[in-house]
């Protein structure tokens, strides 16, 4: 009987360790990257200072710096996609590109239908407005609420008290729009990122006012497809490695002076 139970016990651990170098046989992720030769990285290309256009027309940003500093050092190029941010599962899970790096805010459906790195950037979810009179939430019932769609600021702003006290919410492609919407007095207030508005406040000299009352803090981390194991995890060690060697801090201070 003891000799039964431990050629079952050696068979099962067997058949285990066999389960599992065949998942890590099947998973060809970060070779796939390397062989290629390039980094394909999603992204909405109107999100400053993360990704976005500049002035000659080049995707820039503080996201656009860390994931090239990642390619570098897995020695491949980046490319940076451009894709609907309404549509970033279903572009990551077609394979048109290898993540979705572009301030992205983790909640609980993300994680499930996407592999995500530890968080690797605090947020703050904000309101920010050009009427100086209205400074508190309560005061933004019954006015026009802009929101990115497709966003975690959308579904925090249609679960929340203030926006089922808002006149209307109204959504748009990106940020920015909304941002311009608010300064032609098209909308009352735009809800979104506080480190996206901040940014975008100070390069446009405009005068908005963000307002202290936030509605959540956010984390924000990057997205790869869920068998993509090998490669998020690379990449998430590599990103804890520009932590310790300084090279994270380097490209913060350049983006946000800290």
């Amino acid at each position: 009987m003891k000799k039964m139970l431990i050629l079952l016990s050696a068979f099962v651990l067997f058949a285990c360790n066999g389960e599992d170098s065949k998942k890590e046989q099947g998973d060809q992720s970060l070779e796939k990257v390397k062989q290629a030769g390039e980094f394909v990285l999603g992204l909405d290309d109107s999100f400053p200072p993360m990704g976005f256009r500049s002035k000659d027309n080049q995707i820039v940003g503080f996201d656009i710096d860390l994931a090239t500093e990642v390619a570098a050092r897995l020695g491949v190029k980046l490319r940076a996609q451009p894709i609907s941010w309404d549509a970033k599962e279903q572009e990551l899970n077609t394979g048109k590109i290898d993540c979705i790096w572009n301030g992205l805010s983790v909640d609980s459906s993300r994680a499930k239908a996407m592999n995500l790195t530890g968080a690797y950037l605090n947020n703050r979810m904000i309101f920010t407005v050009k009427d100086a009179s209205l400074s508190t939430l309560a005061s933004l019932a019954g006015k026009k609420i802009a929101v990115q769609n497709g966003s975690t600021a959308q579904k925090i702003l249609d679960a929340s008290n203030v926006g089922k006290a808002a006149a209307k919410i109204l959504s748009f492609d990106d940020n920015q729009t909304a941002l311009l919407d608010l300064d032609k007095g098209g909308v009352d207030a735009v809800f979104l990122d506080e480190i996206v508005a901040k940014y975008w406040i100070t390069s446009n000299s405009k005068s908005f006012k963000v307002l202290s009352e936030g509605l959540s803090d956010e984390v924000y981390a990057v997205a790869f497809r869920k068998k993509d194991q090998k490669l998020r995890d690379t990449v998430d060690s590599l990103l804890s490695a520009m932590k310790a060697d300084g090279k994270f801090a380097e490209i913060s201070t350049k983006w946000f002076g800290k």
